[in-house]
């Protein structure tokens, strides 16, 4: 096989239909729009969600909820992905991101532990927030639970 041989597969290109080149080619006179009305007409037709008139559905459809711009998200992590850690691991934002122990948050304001989970090893845990029953739970393991700044 030699560059210069190879060809499209079979139907991947075709040509360009020739619109509006006599009767007999099936796209002649008219070129495939019909008589008349606002599809035959030069950019004609209509914006995308018209409904002719109608009242659009975006707009019969009442209003929910709404998206506070203030709110803090936090990348999540419980006990329960701790566990398993060697005794005396630096467990910060960035150790918990690179091995994949909680998922990526957009526009985060660091680290939260939650409690769910037993913990029988001394972590050294440094985050953000603390539930109750985690920071307790790292602290009776033996470890320390630190805010990061």
């Amino acid at each position: 096989m030699r560059i210069d041989t190879i060809s499209p597969a079979e139907g991947a290109r075709t040509s360009a239909k020739r619109l509006g080149r006599g009767i007999g080619s099936g796209l002649g006179k008219t070129s495939g729009k019909g008589h008349k009305g606002q599809w035959a007409r030069s950019g004609g037709g209509v914006r995308p969600g018209f409904e002719g008139g109608q009242m659009p559905l975006a707009r019969r459809l009442p209003k929910r909820g709404f998206h506070n711009k203030f709110r803090k998200e936090y990348v999540i992590v419980n006990l329960s992905a701790l566990c398993d850690l060697p005794a005396g691991t630096q467990v910060d934002y960035d150790f918990v991101m690179e091995n994949g122990l909680a998922k990526s948050v957009k526009n985060n304001f660091g680290l939260k532990v939650l409690g769910s989970g037993e913990l029988k090893v001394a972590l050294n845990v440094k985050a953000a927030k603390f539930s109750a029953a985690a920071k307790s739970a790292i602290e009776a393991a033996g470890g320390t639970a630190e805010a990061a700044e």
